[in-house]
């Protein structure tokens, strides 16, 4: 709960949707938000992401990126990822419109089963979830208002130690299973 902003005590047990839902309204009670309690599966994805302007992921597993970033790649939706994981932080922009830009798959390729670090077991550094939410949400709203320069083709690294950033130029891979074949 320390890391979860959208959530409170009293909502303990509730969907996170239900919660992240309650507390939005709370904030704009003149918006309209559907709040899908379920699972995120290949069906649901194929329905919701092409009605999508732009895709954030904040899932915290490796099925469900994969999942996202191939409904993204087949609608020819933006993503915008983030993860965080003890005191280490990742963030990217991938952008199936912008030529040579990579997919969720072609740095993390899904025949490679990286080893799962998952919060619940490694913890997290809870302001650097914030920090990095903040700054996905920036990149999104970037690609909604067309302004500035998105993370597409880049990797954004932060170490919450250090508050250092470190970017990686990253490119698509011509083998991927996800963008290539299209």
């Amino acid at each position: 709960l320390q890391r979860q902003i959208a959530h409170s005590t009293e909502r303990i047990g509730r969907p996170k949707a239900e919660s992240a839902a309650q507390a939005m309204a709370a904030l704009n009670p003149g918006i309209r938000i559907d709040a899908l309690a379920s699972r995120a599966d290949e069906a649901l994805l194929q329905r919701l992401v092409p009605e999508a302007d732009v895709v954030l992921d904040c899932t915290d597993g490796f099925d469900a990126r994969q999942a996202i970033n191939r409904a993204c790649v087949r609608a020819g939706k933006p993503l915008v990822w983030a993860a965080a994981v003890r005191f280490d932080a990742q963030l990217s922009v991938y952008a199936p419109h912008a030529p040579g830009c990579p997919c969720y798959a072609c740095l993390f390729p899904p025949d490679t089963r990286p080893q799962e670090v998952a919060c619940a077991t490694m913890g997290v550094f809870a302001p650097l979830v914030g920090m990095t939410g903040v700054m996905q949400a920036g990149e999104a709203l970037k690609l909604l208002a067309q302004v500035g320069t998105p993370l597409a083709s880049r990797l954004l690294m932060l170490d919450g130690r250090t508050l250092r950033f470190d970017e990686l130029r990253v490119a698509a891979r011509a083998d991927c299973p996800v963008c290539a074949a299209g």
